[in-house]
C-alpha cells in the first residue's frame, strides 16, 4: 500500500511538473537545459516559501501597529485579571484575617471573663470560708483546769464545753482578689447629713435572688459579627466559634453557681438569725447596734452603678454584689454573736444544775419566789469562767449575791456571777470567752458551793437556758 501511495504521488508530480527543456542559442550555437519533475517541484516549493516570507513580512510592516495593539490589549486583559484575581485573594484574606481576629477576640474576652468570675468565686468563699471559720471557732473547747474539771468527768447534757478564750478570726477587706470593684461613673443622689438606720432585715437582698436566677437560665446571644456565609466558606473559623460559644456556657454555670452561693448564704443567715431569736434578742435591733457600734455609712450608689472589672455578665455581677452583701452582713451578725453567751459558766460532770430560771420555792423561806438565773453546783474552788468577751463592771461583794463579777459584753448584754468564793479579775478588766473570772462557793444568800448565773438584755433579765440551747444549736 505504501508502493502505492509513492506510486501515485509520483505519477501526479510528473503530471504537474512534465520534463521540459529551455534552448538558449548564443553565437550560432544552441544549447538546452533539462528541467526534470523533481527539479521543477522543488523550485515550486522554494518559490512559495519565498513568498510566503514575502507576505508574512509585508504584512508585519504594514499592520505592525494593530499587530502590537492586540498583543497589548490581551496583555492588559491578562493584566487585569491576574490583578482582579489578586484583589479577590486579597479581600478574601482580609475576610478571613477579620473574621479570625474577631472570633480570636470573641473568644479571648469569653475566656478571660470566665476567669475572671472564677477568680471572684474564689475570693467569695476565701471570704466566706473565714465567715465560716469564725462560726466554728465558737465549737472549740478550751484547756481544761485539772483541779477544776477532772479529765475522766463527762459533760452532763445541760453543761456544755467553755470555748477557748480566742474570739475567732476578724475578716478584714485587706485580702486581694482578682477582680476590682469600679464605680460607673453617674452622677450621685443628694444624701442627707444624718441619717438613722432603717429596720431592713438582712434577708432583704435575698429577695434579689428569685428575679437573678429568672435571668440566669436565658440565652444569651451576643450579635454576630461574622456573616454566616463566612463560616460557611471557612469552617475552622466555625470550629473557633463552637469553642466560644461553649466558654459562653461554662461562664454561665459559674453565674448559676455564685447565684447557689448567695442562697447558701442567705440560709446561712437565717439560721444565726433563728439562733438570736431563740435567745430572746431581737435580730434586727441587734444588727442595728452592730452597726452602730462599727460606725458604717456613706453614699447610697445602687448596684446597677457597680461592676467588676473584667465582666460583663449582669445577672452574675448582681448575683456577686448581692452575695458578698449578704455575706458581709453575716459577718456582722457573727461579730456581734461572738458577744453573745452560748455557753455555761462551768464544764465537767462534777458540776450539776441544781436550780433553774423562774418560779420556785424558796430555800430559805419556803414560799414562792422568782429566781432569775440558773444555779450550777460544783466543788469548792472549782473555777468560773467567762461565757463571753467583755469589760468587768463589777467586781466584789453585792448584797445577797456575795462575792459576784458582773461582766459587759456590749450591745446591751450582760452576764453575772455570784456566791463566788474569790475573785480573779477587777472592774476595767478585759477578759475573753472562756477566761478565768473567779472561784465557785457559797458566799451570800447561798446553801452550798454553787455559781449563780444571770444573763441580762437591755436591762432585763433573761432565762440562760434560751442561750445555751441557742449554743448548742451552733455548735452541733
Amino acid at each position: 500500500m505504501a508502493e502505492t501511495l509513492v506510486e501515485r504521488v509520483w505519477a501526479w508530480l510528473h503530471e504537474t511538473f512534465p520534463e521540459r527543456q529551455v534552448y538558449i542559442r548564443s553565437d550560432g550555437r544552441v544549447q538546452f537545459f533539462t528541467f526534470g519533475p523533481t527539479l521543477q517541484a522543488t523550485c515550486a516549493g522554494l518559490s512559495l516559501i519565498f513568498l510566503g516570507w514575502v507576505a508574512f513580512s509585508t504584512v508585519n510592516v504594514i499592520f505592525k501597529d494593530r499587530i502590537i495593539a492586540a498583543k497589548d490589549h490581551r496583555y492588559q486583559q491578562m493584566q487585569s485579571a491576574y490583578e482582579n484575581r489578586v484583589a479577590d485573594l486579597q479581600l478574601s484574606y482580609d475576610e478571613v484575617n477579620g473574621a479570625l481576629v474577631s472570633a480570636e477576640d470573641k473568644f479571648k474576652a469569653n475566656a478571660d471573663e470566665l476567669e475572671a468570675k472564677q477568680n471572684t468565686i474564689m475570693h467569695f468563699l476565701d471570704r466566706k470560708q473565714q465567715v465560716d471559720a469564725t462560726l466554728m471557732n465558737y465549737g472549740t473547747p478550751a484547756p481544761t483546769n485539772n483541779a477544776a474539771r477532772p479529765d475522766s468527768a463527762a459533760a452532763s447534757d445541760s453543761i456544755g464545753a467553755v470555748p477557748p478564750t480566742s474570739t475567732g478570726t476578724d475578716l478584714d477587706d485587706s485580702d486581694g482578689g482578682s477582680s476590682e470593684l469600679t464605680v460607673s461613673p453617674q452622677p450621685a443622689k443628694p444624701q442627707p447629713r444624718t441619717g438613722k438606720p432603717t429596720r431592713a432585715s438582712f434577708l432583704d437582698l435575698g429577695g434579689a435572688v428569685g428575679r437573678i436566677a429568672g435571668a440566669l437560665f436565658g440565652i444569651h446571644r451576643e450579635p454576630a459579627e461574622i456573616p454566616q456565609a463566612t463560616y460557611a466558606r471557612h469552617p475552622v473559623l466555625k470550629l473557633l466559634a463552637a469553642q466560644t460559644n461553649r466558654v459562653r456556657k461554662l461562664g454561665q454555670v459559674e453565674t448559676a453557681l455564685m447565684a447557689r452561693t448567695q442562697n447558701q448564704v442567705v440560709e446561712g443567715v437565717k439560721e444565726i438569725r433563728s439562733v438570736l431569736r431563740h435567745t430572746g434578742i431581737n435580730p434586727d435591733q441587734f444588727a442595728q447596734r452592730i452597726q452602730a457600734a462599727e460606725g458604717v455609712g456613706g453614699p447610697d450608689i445602687p448596684l446597677d452603678a457597680v461592676h467588676i472589672e473584667g465582666i460583663s455578665d449582669t445577672a452574675f455581677q448582681q448575683a456577686y454584689l448581692s452575695a458578698y452583701a449578704v455575706l458581709d452582713q453575716m459577718n456582722q451578725l457573727l461579730t456581734g454573736m461572738r458577744h453573745v453567751p452560748l455557753v455555761t459558766p462551768v464544764s465537767g460532770g462534777t458540776f450539776e444544775r441544781t436550780s433553774g430560771f423562774g418560779a420556785r420555792v424558796d430555800p430559805f423561806s419556803g414560799r414562792l419566789s422568782f429566781h432569775p438565773g440558773v444555779d450550777f453546783a460544783g466543788p469548792w474552788g472549782a473555777t468560773v469562767y467567762s461565757t463571753a468577751p467583755g469589760t468587768v463592771v463589777w467586781s466584789g461583794p453585792r448584797g445577797t449575791y456575795g462575792k459576784m463579777i458582773e461582766i459587759d459584753h456590749g450591745f446591751g448584754i450582760h452576764t453575772r456571777y455570784a456566791h463566788l468564793s474569790s475573785i480573779l479579775v477587777e472592774v476595767g478588766a478585759k477578759v475573753s470567752k472562756g477566761a478565768p473570772v473567779g472561784k465557785l462557793g457559797s458566799t451570800g444568800r447561798s446553801t452550798g458551793p454553787h455559781v449563780h448565773y444571770e444573763v441580762w438584755y437591755d436591762d432585763v433579765v433573761r432565762n440562760p437556758r434560751n442561750f445555751f440551747e441557742a449554743g448548742r444549736h451552733v455548735f452541733e
